[in-house]
């Protein structure tokens, strides 16, 4: 099993400010492709923006992107996962919380950000190895012993 800092190893973390437009914020997360981003101040983690916030806290509510700050709308004080975890741990930590998204930490230093995707592909990994094996030992033939 990977250990979790595998998993964003050599993956950019993004972030945003928590004055940030949520207008902007939603043009960073789109130009990157991802569904939620950190909220940094002094790069201290305060928060964490995701898509349902965006919807929930901005769309639903009928507020005007351009005007309202990220800190208004972002998820403060995020549950967070230490970076010893496993992720099997971290898939449990996200169905309690109901969250798709979790900071990862070493201490207080952010130096993360995973995913229930991330954690899925995990799991497909490990269930695509177990099937390999298991059709290895189904289909194998034991070598003949030689006639006298």
């Amino acid at each position: 099993m990977p250990k979790l800092a595998d998993l964003f190893k050599g993956r950019e973390l993004y972030h945003v400010a928590p004055s940030l437009s949520v207008a902007e914020a939603a043009r960073y997360m789109s130009e990157r492709n991802v569904g939620a981003v950190c909220v940094l101040e002094q790069n201290r983690l305060v928060g964490i923006l995701s898509e349902r916030d965006l919807m929930k806290r901005v769309i639903a509510a009928n507020r005007d992107p351009g005007a309202t700050r990220v800190s208004e709308v972002m998820t403060a004080k995020p549950i967070v996962v230490e970076a010893h975890e496993s992720p099997d741990r971290c898939l449990q930590t996200m169905k309690q919380a109901g969250v798709r998204h979790l900071p990862v930490v070493e201490g207080a230093q952010l130096v993360g950000l995973i995913s229930l995707r991330d954690l899925l592909q995990v799991d497909l990994d490990e269930k695509v190895d177990e099937i390999k094996l298991m059709q290895d030992y189904i289909h194998y033939v034991p070598p003949s012993k030689p006639q006298l």
